[in-house]
């Protein structure tokens, strides 16, 4: 790879740009400003409010008291509002950025995190995997509309990414379809964007050095094809270093605030997935303490009147805090590499409680991942998006075979329309039929795809 115009050190004032990529000409209301007005689209929006009963780790069903993905996603945001305030006073303090600007970087991170998770399908990262394979199958098989699909551009669909699809959901499907999506700022999309490039890029970056990828902003892809001028729009705004692939495809440094997003997303599922372990029986008390406890801020409150759980509520509250304190510190830390686009590591993982968190990961994989209820659902959800996609296949291929004209399509495919509500808009050829299909399988809800797959089944 190679550095278009030579190495380039970023610009905070470049960088915390809010202005809209897909809505220009509009002035800023200082009383409510973009990043504000992100925060509020994105939260009143169907695809965040659908994160209500997506899987996050345990399965949904079995106690009231866990998590799912919209609670995780409000819990980084108020995570990610803290690590970009003390951040943010930093920068202040440093001169990167103007008096009082360290709010608007808080609230930058913050609407960055509640989209976060937004492109997720349902089942977790059990159910991208089940679509991912799906699809490489019908591409193995090389028959109908996916012998159309060019092969940089299945790169696409194995696997399915979901941090692509979320740039696709907030760019293009949500509000304004097809008209800038829900137009959020340059920066909060430059924050929400870990990987800055598509995935015929990402493949040729880690072709080139071994099938690993050479920087961190590589190790997936954050666009499809379809959003690519739109990612190219938002990172020459916010002036991310651009780059060359050996395939002559552009890519770009990650915006520094990414870093922070991920930070906050690190924090959350690794402490809270221990208290969510403890309440599904997964953990013991004293395994959850041990592995929280070089995490937490030092105290001396008296938790002898404390239940267990009230017990590790608190240590819950106290790790997230020096958590939040050692991320703080590691951007201070790195913030020159950071700044030039040449830090490639995780916040948590270079911090000091990196060794603490790599103890929780290692348990989490052990015990939680492979508890017998999450088990059962990944099956139960991966027969279930199977089915789906099986269904609702012939649509888009009778949609193909009627020159993509939705009008006349035979009566079953056509019932088929009206029961899922299928939106066929926008799909003139086999790319955009398949991506087609991955916006209506990866929008569905646990409960929905269980629902459908029953119904295309005929099952009773």
């Amino acid at each position: 790879m190679r550095t278009i115009n030579g190495p380039k050190t970023l610009d905070w004032h470049t960088l915390i740009n809010t202005d809209r990529a897909a809505d220009t000409g509009r002035e800023e209301d200082p009383l409510r400003q973009n990043f504000v007005q992100d925060a509020d689209r994105i939260t009143f929006s169907a695809p965040f409010r659908r994160l209500a009963n997506k899987t996050q780790v345990h399965p949904l069903y079995d106690h009231d008291h866990l998590r799912h993905r919209l609670i995780h996603s409000v819990e980084v945001a108020s995570v990610g509002r803290t690590l970009g305030m003390k951040v943010g006073s930093w920068l202040e303090t440093q001169g990167h950025i103007a008096k009082g600007e360290a709010a608007k970087v808080a609230g930058i991170v913050h609407a960055a995190c509640l989209a976060h998770d937004i492109g997720n399908p349902p089942f977790g990262h059990s159910g991208e995997e089940a679509i991912g394979g799906w699809f490489k199958e019908k591409f193995a098989q090389n028959e109908g509309i996916f012998a159309q699909v060019a092969p940089e551009q299945r790169h696409e669909f194995t696997p399915l990414e979901g941090n692509a699809q979320g740039f696709r959901i907030v760019t293009r499907l949500e509000m304004y379809r097809n008209e800038g999506g829900m137009r959020l700022s340059n920066a909060v999309l430059g924050a929400f964007t870990k990987y800055p490039m598509t995935a015929s890029t990402s493949a040729a970056l880690k072709a080139d050095n071994g099938g690993r990828a050479p920087y961190v902003g590589a190790k997936k892809f954050g666009a499809f094809h379809s959003e690519y001028d739109t990612l190219k729009e938002v990172a020459q705004a916010l002036g991310l270093p651009e780059e060359t692939a050996s395939d002559g495809s552009l890519w770009w440094r990650r915006h520094p605030l990414v870093y922070l997003v991920e930070a906050a997303d690190d924090i959350c599922y690794n402490i809270v997935d221990l208290e969510d372990g403890f309440s599904a029986g997964d953990l013991s008390l004293e395994r959850v303490e041990d592995l929280l406890s070089p995490l937490c801020r030092l105290t001396n409150r008296d938790q002898s009147a404390y239940t267990a759980y009230e017990r590790i509520s608190y240590m819950r509250a106290r790790a997230i805090g020096g958590a939040i304190d050692a991320c703080v510190q590691a951007f201070i830390d790195n913030h020159s590499s950071i700044l030039s686009g040449q830090f490639s590591g995780e916040l948590i993982a270079v911090s000091d409680k990196g060794a603490a968190f790599e103890k929780i990961k290692q348990t989490a994989q052990e015990r939680l991942f492979t508890a017998p209820r999450k088990t059962k659902l990944e099956i139960q959800g991966r027969n279930a998006i199977r089915t789906v996609l099986d269904g609702v296949l012939p649509v888009y291929a009778a949609l193909a075979e009627n020159n993509w004209n939705s009008d006349g399509l035979p009566d079953y495919e056509a019932q088929l329309v009206r029961a899922l509500s299928l939106d066929l808009r926008g799909i003139t050829d086999s790319y955009t039929a398949l991506h087609g299909m991955s916006d209506f399988i990866t929008g569905m809800t646990d409960r929905y795809a269980l629902e459908a797959a029953r119904m295309v089944s005929g099952a009773a």
